[in-house]
């Protein structure tokens, strides 16, 4: 895999808010070390000076996870943006949704975009399924992502291995390319 010179990084919800136990009231999360993964990511594309957007979710709802005022509303410590990189505050699942994201990347000249970040099923998804539509070309880094267990339709609990998976199954080769963190880091040259 070879990227493109004008490769954005996207990190999707990556905030305190996440830690939070409620989100794993049906069982564990999965990928424990998403979160190295996004460290390294992100330090390779600062020390490669491309386009960083810090997505960053404020919450609307009544529980305090996401919002805003809150501790959770804070970024977690490995996916801190630092002063000259953008961040883009959503209210809804797709970081596309009334947001300034499309606008920017259009305006900057990128066409493709790497993401990782949280919840692979909810807030990932939407936006790299969006991403798809519009036309850029997308990677989903599998390996800095993760998600929890839930029960599915048919009130059967799956993993969160399980949920992970599924959803890169549905994304992958129709909305993106899933890819791994050192995929992306030998990509990145």
């Amino acid at each position: 895999m070879q990227l493109a010179a004008n490769t954005a990084l996207v990190l999707i919800d990556l905030q305190r808010a996440i830690d939070d136990p409620s989100w794993e009231a049906e069982g564990p999360r999965n990928n424990p070390q998403a979160e190295g993964n996004v460290a390294k990511l992100l330090a390779a594309w600062r020390r490669a000076g491309k386009p960083i957007f810090h997505v960053k979710h404020d919450g609307t709802f009544a529980t305090p996870t996401y919002r805003p005022g809150q501790p959770g509303n804070e970024f977690k410590p490995e996916a801190m943006p630092l002063p000259n990189e953008d961040v883009i505050v959503k209210h809804t699942n797709s970081a596309f949704i009334g947001t300034e994201l499309v606008r920017k990347l259009r305006l900057a000249g990128i066409n493709t975009l790497v993401f990782c970040g949280v919840i692979t099923n909810n807030s990932l998804e939407a936006t790299v399924r969006m991403a798809g539509n519009l036309g850029f070309e997308t990677y989903l880094v599998e390996d800095a992502a993760f998600t929890f267990a839930r029960k599915d339709y048919r009130g059967h609990l799956r993993t969160a291995q399980e949920v992970h998976d599924m959803t890169l199954a549905n994304l992958d080769r129709a909305y993106c390319t899933v890819t791994t963190t050192s995929e992306v880091l030998a990509g990145l040259g």
